[in-house]
């Protein structure tokens, strides 16, 4: 029985929160027949789901243009979740201690669905706007914390994550060849740690380390961005790659004593 085939699955619950994960960087505001478009729900539902979030809250409606937006209740939900996640708890000073010590962007990401989601972020010194903001969603297969977390995951796993998962041409250079993205993950594997480069913001180079679990699988990791200009290959490696890992390799220890990542427990939900 599928999850939708449940007794226990709400429908109409279902249809309000898709109507709220429609909006995005893309969609920052929306009419009615957006959101019906957008949705694939039809104009009646939409607008009487719609209406519903906006009494309750959930939206802001701009009485003029009668367009919607989300509302100051999101950030309230995100607050609840900073204090529900141990993980975000556990990281946040070893972040903020790796982006003083290196100038640099660090990130706390998670496994959500197919893709990374960067549920902590301390900007660095030359942060794009981009780069700065909580909840931002990338396909794992096309960023260094992505491959950093399947690469301890096992072959079978791995495997079928390099042939279904999503990929996106982010910038001109994104790679999009799964052989090669594979070779990627390998090498990640082998070296316990993950680089790219031009893949989600060109001039950009990103590295990443795993946060394992006591089984040694990792949902989480550690990545730090630099501008390829300010850091060559060279510098990064003397420079930064060794407080990477040892942010990475402090947060899993204490993982290991109490805490579990959550990772594949989560639902992967609708994108």
């Amino acid at each position: 029985m599928s999850e939708k085939q449940n007794t226990l699955y709400v429908g109409s619950l279902a249809k309000g929160l898709k109507i709220l994960r429609a909006f995005d960087e893309t969609a920052t505001e929306m009419s009615l027949s957006e959101i019906a478009t957008r949705t694939g729900l039809d104009k009646s539902a939409t607008q009487r789901l719609t209406n519903t979030l906006h009494v309750e809250g959930m939206l802001d409606k701009d009485m003029k243009t009668k367009r919607f937006r989300p509302s100051h209740a999101w950030l309230r939900m995100a607050y609840a979740y900073f204090w529900s996640d141990p993980l975000v708890q556990l990281a946040m000073p070893r972040l903020i201690e790796l982006s003083q010590h290196l100038g640099a962007t660090a990130n706390l990401a998670e496994i959500s669905g197919d893709h990374i989601l960067y549920v902590s972020r301390i900007p660095g010194k030359s942060s794009h706007f981009s780069s700065t903001i909580i909840g931002r969603r990338l396909p794992a297969l096309c960023t260094a914390a992505g491959r950093a977390i399947l690469s301890t995951w096992s072959a079978s796993e791995c495997a079928d994550a390099i042939a279904t998962w999503s990929v996106n041409q982010m910038t001109a250079k994104t790679t999009l060849d799964r052989t090669e993205i594979g070779r990627a993950i390998e090498t990640a594997s082998r070296q316990g740690y993950a680089e790219t480069q031009n893949q989600a913001i060109l001039g950009q180079t990103g590295i990443s380390a795993p946060i394992t679990g006591p089984d040694g699988v990792a949902f989480a990791a550690v990545q730090c961005s630099f501008p390829s200009r300010l850091w060559p290959a060279t510098r990064i490696q003397e420079e930064a790659l060794p407080f990477i890992l040892d942010a990475a390799h402090a947060i899993a220890p204490q993982l290991q004593r109490g805490y579990h990542a959550q990772g594949l427990a989560r639902p992967m939900g609708e994108t």
